[in-house]
């Protein structure tokens, strides 16, 4: 019985590295890209094609040559775990922290300090 709940923990574990893995773009299968949220089978395709006419320089060279990728999307993407030359989008991580900034309440007076007018 240990030997089987020791086997459940090992296997979750090894599934678990799986779904954070990231994902080098000029080194990447079909598949790979796939497991990225966000590419797809048409994407994946397209960054595939692209990457047959040479590797990918960095993240403005990627978003130029693949259609369908801004500066947003590519944020999202290496959020997601993409990387272009091992390296993650700068700023992609500052890029959620806007929306966060806007569902903040805005600062105003507090009812108390207006009663006091």
């Amino acid at each position: 019985m240990f030997k089987k709940l020791m086997l459940g923990i090992a296997t979750l574990a090894a599934t678990m590295s799986f779904a954070f893995a990231q994902v080098d773009v000029n080194k990447a299968d079909a598949a790979a890209l796939d497991a990225i949220k966000g590419i797809g089978p048409a994407k994946s395709t397209a960054i595939l094609e692209e990457r047959k006419k040479g590797e990918f320089k960095d993240w403005a060279d990627f978003e130029q040559r693949v259609k369908g990728v801004g500066g947003k999307n590519a944020a999202k993407l290496s959020e997601a775990g993409l990387l272009v030359n091992g390296k993650s989008k700068e700023g992609a991580g500052a890029a959620a922290k806007p929306k966060a900034d806007k569902a903040a309440p805005k600062a105003g007076p507090t009812p108390v300090a207006a009663a006091g007018k």
